[in-house]
């Protein structure tokens, strides 16, 4: 298990028994380098860690440095290479946030919370390559945006991203069948600071934790247009500050 610790500024790496239990933290990996002293860019602030499709890299989202970090991943202990670890410098004050593959396994999508866009990348072999840049916060401006989640709808037709602050809405993207670029189709509203959601495993929904709001959205999502219609009825109004919603696979058992 892998977490990236956003204070701090760190990786670290848990190994697990067979059960699944944490043991003792085997790796701690601290990062350098600093962007403009503004808007939370003045230190090394790691907030996601994602493996790639095919398990042989670790990607380290950093928003203090604007960078995206690489490591490979060893069959051994330590379980991340750490020597000269390779790392893609985005737009000055981009702010990455969180990352995401496409089911093909060649795109890579990645939302910026400071600037509001998403960068796509084509993806072979442990290699990104950025391809675009597109706002999902269109709002005016250059403060005042924060765009949270990002999520690939389970068919490959749409990229949905949340966008926080003065904005409060789901950008909708169509994703091209050929070379996988991006277009705006539209944004949903949503209650306040919509820090998360979640597509189920059908694709048929769309649940957003906002978290001044106390509430968890319920939208279906129109398969052929991408857009969501709210379904008031399912929302859930007695929870307090929504942050993450993960699914949990059942067995018969």
């Amino acid at each position: 298990m892998v977490a990236a610790n956003y204070t701090g500024g760190t990786v670290g790496v848990f190994p697990l028994t067979t059960d699944g239990s944490l043991q003792s933290i085997s790796q701690l990996i601290n990062f350098e380098g600093s962007g403009p002293d503004t808007n939370r860019q003045d230190k090394p602030h790691l907030h996601c860690t994602v493996f790639s499709p095919d398990q042989r890299y670790l990607f380290a989202a950093n928003l203090g440095t604007d960078q995206l970090h690489k490591f490979t991943i060893n069959d051994e202990a330590p379980f991340l290479v750490t020597g000269n670890p390779e790392a893609y410098t985005l737009e000055p004050g981009s702010g990455p946030r969180h990352l995401t593959f496409h089911p093909n396994s060649k795109y890579a999508y990645l939302i910026n919370e400071l600037s509001g866009k998403v960068t796509f990348f084509h993806y072979s072999e442990g290699h990104l390559e950025p391809v675009q840049y597109i706002l999902s916060d269109t709002s005016e401006g250059v403060g005042g945006k924060g765009s949270a989640d990002i999520h690939v709808s389970p068919d490959g037709k749409f990229l949905y991203a949340s966008n926080r602050a003065n904005t409060n809405n789901i950008a909708i993207f169509r994703i091209n069948d050929s070379d996988g670029r991006l277009t705006l189709v539209g944004h949903q509203p949503t209650g306040r600071h919509p820090r998360n959601f979640i597509i189920t495993p059908n694709g048929k929904y769309l649940l957003v934790a906002n978290l001044n709001s106390n509430l968890i959205q319920v939208f279906e999502i129109d398969k052929q247009t991408g857009l969501l219609n709210e379904i008031p009825s399912k929302q859930i109004t007695d929870i307090q500050r929504p942050v993450c919603l993960k699914f949990v696979l059942m067995n018969d058992n």
